[in-house]
């Protein structure tokens, strides 16, 4: 179990997983008050959550399918990326791309969270790569099935 310091300033508990195999914790809204997201309305929506990550890891926020599927509420930069150095607050920028305004609600879960390692990469130049199958084939190359 990887250990990560948190300060929570939001109302709400810390970030958690809502069953014993999920992979990302919810994220809630930290606001006082509701506010209503109008269709192709992007807001930064604050979470009072301040994390500090060890080197080698980030965190991805990612969108909640069931706002995403059944309202369009999702991450306009999905997945968003909280690099290990960064030791500011949690702020989801969410997009409303249905066609009706909905509704925020203090605590909402707005987006979840997965935690995870990352490599470094060295670049190697060179003058070819090494032949696939697929090759350079690109959306779609590989057939509908």
């Amino acid at each position: 179990m990887l250990k990560v310091k948190i300060v929570n300033k939001s109302k709400w508990d810390n970030p958690a997983y809502a069953t014993e195999a999920s992979a990302g914790m919810d994220l809630h809204a930290n606001v006082n008050e509701p506010f209503t997201l109008q269709p192709l309305e992007r807001r930064l929506v604050p979470t009072g959550i301040f994390i500090e990550l060890p080197v080698g890891y980030e965190a991805q926020v990612r969108p909640r399918s069931g706002l995403a599927t059944k309202h369009g509420i999702t991450i306009i930069n999905a997945p968003g990326t909280v690099d290990a150095d960064f030791r500011g607050e949690l702020r989801v920028s969410l997009v409303n791309l249905s066609n009706e305004p909905f509704e925020i609600v203090p605590g909402e879960r707005i987006a979840q969270m997965i935690v995870s390692r990352h490599e470094r990469v060295e670049w190697e130049n060179v003058d070819e790569l090494s032949e696939t199958e697929r090759g350079s084939g690109g959306w779609g190359s590989t057939g509908k099935k």
